[in-house]
């Protein structure tokens, strides 16, 4: 494992433990700079690739979706572990479905739930981009129906 810091190749585990993603995060130390830092490791399962409205086919970017979760969660009491955690659910979801493709709007479906569940003033965030929100009434419609469950 290279160090963040001074680039040196060589660096010991000093603490290894397991995540609830199941991945292994180890606390390391370089043995050039003394630094510490920590590695994360988790498996790489096949995604699906989504199909875009457009007809266009990407692959899944678990980068993508961190972004549009954390502007959503942008100046919100949702911690960086429950985004991860978020994340981590959207992405285990679409590696269930065990397809090769799957619509993209089953990707945003997944991050609606989560983020219901997490903070509703970032679910309406989100629900805004994602279903094309675009005046007051539909927002307030989208509102009423988070209320009334």
């Amino acid at each position: 494992m290279r160090c963040p810091y001074c680039k040196h190749h060589d660096s010991k585990v000093l603490d290894t433990s397991h995540d609830s993603h199941g991945g292994i995060r180890r606390r390391r130390e370089c043995l050039k700079c003394r630094q510490r830092f920590s590695s994360y490791e988790r498996p790489i399962l096949a995604t699906p690739l989504l199909i875009k409205q457009d007809g266009a086919r990407e692959e899944f970017d678990r980068e993508k979706l961190a972004r549009g979760i954390r502007i959503s969660c942008a100046k919100r009491p949702v911690s960086a572990a429950d985004i991860e955690r978020m994340i981590g659910q959207v992405e285990t979801q679409l590696q269930k479905l065990g397809k090769a493709e799957v619509s993209s709007r089953v990707v945003g479906d997944l991050v609606m739930e989560t983020l219901k569940e997490v903070d509703q003033i970032a679910y309406i965030r989100y629900a805004i981009v994602y279903l094309g929100l675009d005046d007051l009434q539909s927002i307030r419609t989208e509102i009423d129906q988070l209320l009334d469950d």
